[in-house]
């Protein structure tokens, strides 16, 4: 280069002017502090480019002895440092001292910075401030990378800087400090493992977050770093892995790989190295290992950064997807629980992840098909309005069907979950939200009447997230009482039934727990603990114990976990507490409305949590089976507003709600009356006012209840008791019922009545059809209940009903095509019709309210054998008199004829009068018409189930073994199953094991049975139907026996007979021997004695004709080959529960038409032809059914459906007739449609 002169324009070399000596003998720390002021005042101003270097040689010196770098006095070393600092930028790049002495410097530097700077306001602030500022832009810090052990001072620096970080100093101090560490980063050829660790132990807290300063500090210099960091971090995972991975917890592993998602989320530029070794792990062969890769991996891709790791590891992304189908179930669990972010993915992204989520719905591992259904529980609003697919939600409903109890809690939580985040959007009518989630409740309580086991989880999900109690905040007045908001919650019961169709509306009724009778199972549960009295019992210590053990096992057969229940019941027994014993009666008292309900299980659970809190989920379960949660005495105001406010059939919300509000309330009155009593006022205003004709019928219907309930309560006003009057002479059939009904429990009932009664007497003959429909109901409603005041007319009106009524043909409609079906829906239903069976129900009414009279076999018998005839005749009472009658008609009378006999049979007499017509009776189940068969076993069921009928009559359920409609076979079971629960050992054997020789006497008797090999094996077949449901290990033994039994007797009726039954028993023998050899049972001989029916078997004449008979074999040499075919077929395949959507059944040969599906009308009467009320629910539910009252027996509406087994044999002759085309069923429409 050219030389410079003096000229040229660039100034001369600055030296410096402090010229004293630092460290002289008996200095003052002030004179010194003032020296080390005055040159680090100097030293700061001076320009590197423009320093004489020789001038600063003797202070360079100075600074570094031991009399300045140890002084005790901070500010020294405070302006010292700074001092040193200037040195080192104006000798820049070169050092002006000796490696051993810059390891001195640097180590006073950090020595000072971590002992003095505590914050902003410490003393010589400034001074440390000075000292990071230079360090960072001059760079000198970089000199540390060339000394010897620099890893060691590096070392140092790392963890001063990381401490200082801590103390939360000003923004511009950390800057400086993340400076210093990247550009010893940058220069130094290595770090070491110890400085690495440091960095990576600011992102080993699980709550580190940007706004703490040392993981800030740490993100800024990985950050910046990355490139250099990238290669150390890679290889410090690795070592991880490697030393660790012959341990078994894989703890330190586990954490490791932890920090690798923590630096993806903060760092992601420094794992471009580490991401290859996660691909490796995830085709390990350790299980554990892929685990741990694929959680990790996961959750990497699922966070806003995981789009740009797919994009730049391809090959990673899909080996992680490829996961989904390991052979490991933990990790293909891992896979699912690491993909709960993935909506935070790219969208094309998220759709690859959602389908791969959408397959592991059917996993076979059902902690990974509930691990799924968790996922969407932990969705906000938004994300799953805009981003969750309509489809996957279907799928998710799909699992509340699941065979495992986990599954279908985790899809019924997270559907209610969303359901209860959108409510808000679909109260205020958001389209997107009512077409996404409006149909979630629906598909919630649909799933419960075709899955017995969805019932505790939907209930659960039900009562926790879509009609949840209203949460306790006390009255700002009285903290006793709640703060609640009575109308809105009715609403808002209104609002979710808006979506609901009707099987749904029906499931909600029975979750709503109005349908029990009272007091309840758990009602007797409570009286039970208060007087087992902690296990201190005065007296009849035996009979208390007992009665509280079979309550506790009554209940808890009905609970998801028996056992536990069991157990969480006996120790609630236990505690003895009379206040929680208090509250829980509160709880279940209809008469507590909502603000006393909450209150209360407030109390309760607090309460419960400070005695015994592990019984709080079992108690929770009890409370929800047991209170009116759903719909109290509260609802009734609001509900009673809302029908009046509805006006004419169009579809509006207003109208909508009116008619929800009526079903609920028809409900209350039919089974909770109790409730409405706080409401009679409101109900008279209702019937009195007129205006509205929904209005109208839900005062009058639940007044009659009321008035039945509580006599008491029956309405005085001369005005109330007109317009009743009026209403029972009336042409409305519902109006005149209940008015009817409530005038029976007049004071002066036998006069009104007698009157009413005569007025209709007289008026029969020229009375219209629509108004003689509702005559004959009014008249049905004092044949019922004032029986003295319908006798006055008796003779007129039964003569008017059997030769004016019953006895006239059914006569096809004119002008009206024969369909070849033999159901109608309700709309279609002729007045003649509805006459007819009005008819048939007041005379069953007659007969019952004579039940316990001297004569009532006399009254009774004519109505008795009519009812046979009709069932004799197919529904007519005329018979083959060559007059072809309307079989839709006839269906709908024959359903009615052998409901009513069903009713009759309740009355022991009747019963006995009815025996030799048992098995026509029984035979009803297997109709022709679907809905006939339907109808029959929803009105049995109950029946049987509150044991009102003999213990034969069980025996029809088992005859539904050939039913061609899964949904009756399915009833019929678990009828059959909720009795087994239900009913006490005694008491089981009685109902369903000592009937086994009644069903195969039966069989003997069946119309279809025949010697024929295909004709046997299909009776079998209702044997093995009964063997599936009540054959096990303990009852085995009885019943072989009683098939033993069965050829020591004879039939009565014919030798014919006999040999059936003979046969039916050797069947039967077969069959019990191939069950238990199935199950490796071993079938020992039954100790007990045994006494055979006497009213269909005798003794046989004498001892050699027992003995002949004994010996001889009825069955074809070939039966037993034959037979066991039936039980190697019956098992079938397992496969993944699903919903059944389209039901087909095998018919043996007959055609099959599909049934019509009806829309059923308001049905809120239980005794009109419209509306048989399903009364049980053992269908849907694993609780027991709901109490059918005598007049609950219309006729369920649906269509038919040909039933080819165990048809009577004008049945087969309608065979062809009934094989034509089928025709599509419509759809009902929805509430909301």
């Amino acid at each position: 280069m050219v030389a410079q002169t003096r000229h040229s324009g660039q100034p001369s070399p600055k030296k410096l002017a402090f010229r004293e000596k630092l460290v002289t003998k008996g200095q003052s720390n002030d004179a010194l502090l003032k020296k080390l002021k005055a040159l680090h005042s100097e030293l700061a101003g001076m320009d590197q480019d423009l320093v004489d270097a020789n001038s600063l040689s003797g202070v360079r010196k100075e600074l570094v002895s031991s009399s300045i770098m140890l002084h005790k006095d901070r500010g020294v070393k405070a302006y010292a440092a700074c001092c040193m600092a200037d040195i080192l930028r104006l000798y820049a790049p070169d050092a002006p001292y000796t490696q051993a002495e810059l390891r001195d410097i640097f180590q006073f530097f950090f020595k000072q910075l971590s002992n003095n700077l505590k914050g902003s306001d410490v003393t010589y602030y400034s001074q440390y401030f000075h000292l990071l500022e230079s360090l960072s832009t001059v760079k000198s810090i970089v000199l540390v990378c060339d000394l010897p052990n620099a890893d060691e001072v590096i070392l140092g620096i790392f963890r001063d800087l990381f401490a200082l970080a801590r103390r939360d100093l000003p923004k511009n101090v950390e800057t400086f400090m993340a400076e210093i560490l990247i550009a010893i980063i940058d220069e130094s050829p290595s770090l070491s493992g110890d400085a690495l660790e440091i960095i990576m132990a600011q992102f080993m807290d699980k709550n580190a977050r940007v706004e703490q300063p040392a993981y800030r500090l740490a993100v800024n210099v990985c950050n910046q770093t990355a490139d250099k960091l990238q290669r150390h971090v890679a290889l410090y995972f690795t070592d991880i892995i490697v030393s660790n991975s012959e341990e078994e917890d894989f703890e330190q592993i586990r954490t490791a790989h932890d920090l690798i998602k923590r630096l993806h989320t903060s760092c992601p530029g420094l794992l471009s190295s580490v991401i290859p070794q996660l691909e490796e792990e995830l085709h390990a062969d350790a299980s554990t290992l892929r685990a741990i890769a694929t959680h990790v991996l996961g959750e990497m891709f699922c966070d806003k950064a995981g789009g740009d790791l797919a994009r730049n590891h391809p090959s990673t992304w899909n080996a992680w997807l490829g996961r989904k189908v390991d052979k490991s179930p933990a990790v293909r669990l891992k896979f699912v629980e690491s993909s709960k972010g993935f909506y935070n993915a790219p969208a094309e992204m998220a759709e690859t992840i959602e389908s791969a989520l959408n397959g592991k719905l059917l996993d076979p591992d059902d902690k990974i098909r509930a691990a799924v259904c968790k996922i969407y529980s932990q969705l906000d609003y938004e994300t799953a309005k805009h981003r969750l697919s309509e489809h996957h939600l279907k799928a998710i409903a799909g699992r509340v069907a699941d065979k495992k109890s986990a599954v279908r809690f985790e899809a019924a939580n997270s559907l209610a979950k969303l359901y209860s985040l959108a409510y808000p959007e679909i109260e205020n009518n958001d389209v997107t939200a009512i077409s996404k989630f409006s149909w979630i409740p629906n598909e919630l309580l649909r799933m419960t009447t075709v899955i017995a086991d969805c019932r505790t989880v939907v209930e659960q999900a039900i009562s926790e997230h879509i009609l949840p109690l209203p949460p306790f905040v006390p009255n700002a007045e009285n903290s006793k009482i709640a703060e609640v908001d009575e109308k809105a919650w009715t609403d808002h019961l209104l609002n979710v039934m808006r979506y609901l169709t009707e099987p749904s509306v029906t499931a909600l009724v029975v979750l709503s727990n109005i349908k029990p009778i009272r007091p309840t199972i758990i009602d007797s549960f409570v009286d039970a603990c208060v007087q087992y009295n902690g296990g201190i019992i005065d007296e009849n210590e035996d009979k208390v114990t007992q009665k509280l053990s079979r309550i506790i096992e009554v209940i808890s057969v009905y609970s998801p976990d028996p056992g536990k229940m069991k157990e969480d019941l006996r120790a609630f027994a236990k505690t003895n507490e009379p206040r929680l014993y208090k509250l829980l009666k509160t709880c279940l008292d209809v008469h507590t409305d909502l603000k006393g309900l909450v209150k209360a299980q407030h109390d309760f659970f607090r309460k419960l949590e400070q005695s015994s809190s592990n019984l709080t989920p079992s108690m929770t379960t009890l409370l929800r089976r047991g209170c009116l949660h759903i719909v109290n005495t509260s609802s009734i105001p609001t509900l009673i507003e809302r029908v009046q406010k509805g006006h004419g059939n169009t579809i509006t919300k207003t109208n909508l709600a009116a008619n929800h509000a009526q079903l609920l309330l028809i409900n209350i009155a039919k089974f909770c009356p109790a409730l409405l009593k706080p409401h009679v006022d409101d109900l008279v205003n209702a019937i009195e006012d007129g205006g509205n004709e929904k209005g109208v019928i839900v005062g009058l219907q639940a007044l009659a209840s009321l008035v039945k309930l509580d006599p008491a309560l029956v309405p005085t006003a001369s005005s109330t008791v007109e317009t009743l009057q009026n209403h029972a002479l009336g042409s409305s059939r519902r109006h005149a019922k209940f008015a009817s009904r409530i005038i029976a429990f007049f004071d002066e009932k036998d006069d009104i009545c007698g009157s009413v009664v005569e007025r209709i007497a007289d008026s029969l003959d020229d009375a219209p059809e629509d108004q003689l429909v509702a005559h004959l109901v009014s008249l049905g409603q004092f044949a019922r209940f004032v029986p003295n005041a319908f006798e006055q007319k008796s003779d007129v009106i039964t003569a008017f009903l059997l030769r004016k009524l019953l006895m006239i043909p059914s006569l096809c409609p004119d002008n009206v095509e024969d369909d070849g079906e033999e159901w109608t829906e309700d709309d279609d239903v002729s007045d003649n019709l509805k006459a007819k069976i009005a008819a048939i129900k007041l005379l069953r009414y007659r007969s019952m309210s004579h039940a316990k009279s001297k004569n009532a076999v006399d009254i009774s018998t004519p109505v008795l054998k009519m009812l046979v005839t009709i069932l004799d005749h197919g529904g007519s009472l005329t018979g083959d008199n060559g007059i072809e009658e309307d079989r839709k008609a006839l269906s709908r009378i024959r359903l009615q004829a052998a409901v009513s006999l069903l009713y009759l049979s309740t009355v022991p007499v009747y019963a006995e009068a009815l025996a030799p017509k048992f098995l026509r009776l029984a035979l009803t189940i297997q109709d022709t018409c679907y809905n006939v068969r339907m109808g029959f076993l929803q009105k049995l069921v109950p029946l049987l189930f509150y044991r009102k009928l003999p213990a034969r009559y069980n025996v029809i359920l088992f005859l539904t073994a050939h039913d061609p409609e899964e949904d009756i076979k399915q009833k019929a079971s678990a009828a059959v199953t909720n009795l087994l629960k239900k009913l006490p050992p005694e008491l089981r054997t009685e109902n369903l094991e000592f009937i086994f020789i009644r069903l195969l006497h039966l069989l003997a008797h069946h119309p279809d049975f025949a010697m024929s090999q295909s004709e046997l094996q299909d009776i079998a077949k209702y044997i093995q139907f009964y063997l599936e449901l009540i054959g096990s290990e303990e009852t085995i033994s009885l019943l072989y026996h009683l098939a033993s039994k069965g050829k020591t007797v004879r039939d009565p009726e014919s030798q014919v007979y006999s040999e059936n039954l003979y046969a039916m028993c050797e069947i039967a023998q077969e069959l019990i021997k191939l069950r238990a050899q199935h199950h490796n049972w071993t079938v020992p001989t039954y100790p007990g004695k045994i006494k055979l029916p006497s009213d269909i078997l005798r003794p046989q004449p004498n001892a050699d004709i027992a003995n002949k008979i004994a010996k001889q074999t009825f069955l074809p040499s070939e039966a037993s080959a034959w037979i066991a075919e039936i039980v190697t077929v019956a098992p079938k395949e397992k496969k993944e529960r699903k919903v059944p959507v389209k039901r087909k059944a095998a018919t043996n040969g007959h055609t099959k038409r599909t049934r019509k599906k009806r829309k059923r009308e308001d049905s809120s009467d239980g005794e009109d032809f419209d509306g048989l009320t399903d009364a049980t629910d053992v269908d849907m539910s694993d609780g027991p059914p709901a109490h059918t009252s005598e007049n609950d027996d219309g006729e369920e509406s649906a269509g038919e459906e040909q039933l080819g087994r165990g048809a009577r044999g004008k049945a087969k002759a309608r065979a062809k007739r009934n094989s034509r085309t089928s025709r599509k069923a419509g759809t009902p429409p929805s509430s909301d449609s």
